[in-house]
């Protein structure tokens, strides 16, 4: 019988040679209809304690490691997805600096749009 592969994201690598990966998957709800996504989280062990926290990588199932631990870590999916610590998101411009970015930035620029708005 074949080996189970699934690919998810590291949640934790706090402790010594496992992971902890949420695997997410997609299912219709059986009422309504809507796709939605529900999770599940495995231990997965990886000996040389190489995978952080926001990585993505694939896990094969295997024998029993530990009470926990029946998965090993097989490698990362995309290295450059993987999300950096403490990296975010660009905040959004306000209004006020919006407009300030499209306002002219030199008098110069400024004068003509001055002498048309009077005329």
């Amino acid at each position: 019988m074949p080996k189970r592969v699934l690919t998810g994201t590291v949640v934790s690598d706090k402790t010594d040679k496992t992971v902890v990966v949420r695997v997410e998957r997609r299912v219709k709800h059986p009422l309504y209809g809507k796709i939605i996504k529900r999770s599940k989280k495995y231990h997965a062990h990886d000996e040389a304690n190489e995978f952080k926290s926001g990585e993505i990588v694939r896990i094969e199932e295997t024998r029993p490691i530990s009470r926990l631990k029946t998965w090993t870590v097989l490698g990362r999916v995309d290295s450059h997805a993987a999300p950096e610590q403490g990296e975010d998101k660009p905040a959004k411009k306000s209004r006020a600096k919006k407009a300030e970015a499209e306002a002219p930035e030199t008098e110069a620029e400024a004068a003509p749009a001055a002498e048309t708005a009077e005329a």
